[in-house]
């Protein structure tokens, strides 16, 4: 029979109380910056601004992501832009302190937990919220989480995360953009060649449309609608007047400044990231 001086398992929560209220401009933030996040990456993470009402609620307000590199064992994140995000929201509005951070996927991994000690060096006790941007059967699954410590006696062995309650309020105007973001598939944005040729082929369509109405006129199978005619005729006599081969040659010329244009700034934000890489290696050292 173990004596009564021994150690045991415990596990301490970091509030018995807490709950958050999360407001739809942070989900529709987060969802946006998983959208634009670079092609190797796999989630996103930022970090959460609000507030702490009285009766420990958290009033989760606003949001920014934050950039980092994740590996199977590793966590970087690019602490210089947190804190250069954080004095810029907290000029606009002074009142919001860092809550907590967020993350997107289906649930906590491995590296959360060293991106949530990072967060507990900003704030005492952390929320940490994550959005399920898959949507999966239409349905959103936002939870959010704090710390709890498991010890040994007085020894601290590890930390596990425990789910507390979360309130998503929205009025119908916010509701019915939630709704639409469920619905709306959307894996990462097109490109500028990708929207154009998308564009292109919609106007093509349109097109096509127009030519087999005017056919089904000329023909007698369609009444004539004399609004309709009024717009094409306009439509026609606003397209400048250019041979084929002239025609031609200026959407290449068009195309070939934008093709540059974007070698350019591909270019200046590669130099940038070797710079900002060489800058943090220097500090380092």
């Amino acid at each position: 029979m173990a004596s009564s001086g021994s150690a045991a398992l415990q596990f301490f929560p970091s509030s018995t109380s807490l709950s958050a209220r999360v407001h739809p401009l942070v989900i529709f933030n987060i969802c946006d910056s998983y959208v634009r996040r670079p092609d190797q990456a796999e989630r996103v993470i930022g970090t959460l601004l609000g507030s702490i009402s009285p009766d420990g609620t958290v009033e989760i307000r606003n949001s920014y992501a934050v950039p980092h590199n994740e590996s199977s064992d590793q966590v970087a994140l690019d602490i210089d832009y947190h804190h250069n995000m954080l004095l810029s929201h907290q000029k606009v509005n002074p009142k919001e302190v860092i809550i907590g951070w967020y993350s997107t996927g289906f649930g906590v991994t491995g590296g959360s937990a060293l991106i949530h000690e990072f967060y507990s060096r900003e704030v005492q006790n952390p929320i940490h919220l994550i959005v399920d941007t898959s949507f999966r059967n239409g349905d959103a699954t936002i939870k959010a989480f704090v710390s709890v410590s498991l010890s040994l006696g007085e020894r601290q062995l590890a930390a596990q995360f425990q789910e507390i309650p979360l309130d998503l309020r929205m009025v119908e105007a916010e509701q019915v953009g939630f709704d639409i973001l469920k619905t709306t598939m959307v894996e990462k944005l097109p490109s500028d060649l990708e929207g154009m040729e998308a564009f292109m082929e919609r106007l093509l369509t349109l097109i096509n449309d127009a030519y087999k109405y005017v056919g089904s006129v000329v023909e007698g199978h369609v009444v004539p609608d004399n609004d309709i005619g009024r717009f094409i005729a306009d439509s026609v006599a606003s397209i400048p007047k250019i041979s084929p081969p002239a025609f031609d040659r200026l959407v290449n010329d068009s195309l070939q400044d934008h093709l540059l244009l974007l070698y350019l700034s591909s270019i200046t934000r590669t130099q940038l990231s070797l710079a900002e890489k060489l800058n943090t290696a220097a500090q380092i050292l």
